[in-house]
């Protein structure tokens, strides 16, 4: 079987840096060598909540976009997503886009809407695959991020993953918390 590229937004309001460990390490697992952006905290955009730590992730796999889906359930439901006494969003994983599918596919739309909805998408993606187009809009993810309007907060913070540091502390200084 070929590989297929997916890039994946992971995020969580609740033991962030544990969760999104915890998530880069299963993902590492399933699909091998990772590609990640830098983290960003953001506001809730939709929910009452505490502030999320966000980030693009960019994976190659084999498994059949079916298969995928039900894995990142497993993902999630092994960092407490689904448990019945749980607070907030431990973890949050959505396929953005699988290869270059487009439309209601396995009950998932692709790409995915909040692409273009979510500065906390949408920067992070533009970072880690600045020149790939969206499928649908044909733009570049640097393109997309730099006409979208910057009506939500949010901000890169310090996250290191096996010892690297994902965000560059460079970003960090040129864009402190608000």
């Amino acid at each position: 079987m070929s590989l297929t590229t997916v890039y994946l937004g992971l995020g969580s309001n609740t033991a962030r840096e544990q969760h999104l460990t915890a998530a880069l390490e299963a993902l590492s697992a399933l699909c091998g060598e990772l590609a990640c952006s830098p983290v960003f905290e953001s506001e809730a955009v939709g929910i009452k909540s505490e502030p999320f730590f966000n980030l693009v992730v960019k994976a190659q796999t084999e498994l059949s976009l079916a298969d995928l889906i039900v894995r990142l359930k497993h993902i999630e439901a092994d960092n407490g997503r689904y448990a019945a006494d749980r607070t907030g969003l431990p973890l949050d994983i959505d396929i953005l886009t699988y290869g270059d599918l487009v439309g209601n596919l396995d009950g998932l739309i692709l790409p995915r809407a909040e692409i273009l909805k979510n500065a906390f998408v949408l920067w992070p993606l533009s970072l880690l695959a600045a020149t790939v187009r969206h499928p649908v809009d044909g733009r570049d993810y640097a393109s997309l991020w730099a006409a979208m309007p910057k009506v939500q907060r949010l901000w890169p913070v310090p996250f290191t993953w096996r010892g690297q540091a994902l965000t560059p502390a460079t970003l960090c200084q040129a864009f402190p918390a608000e």
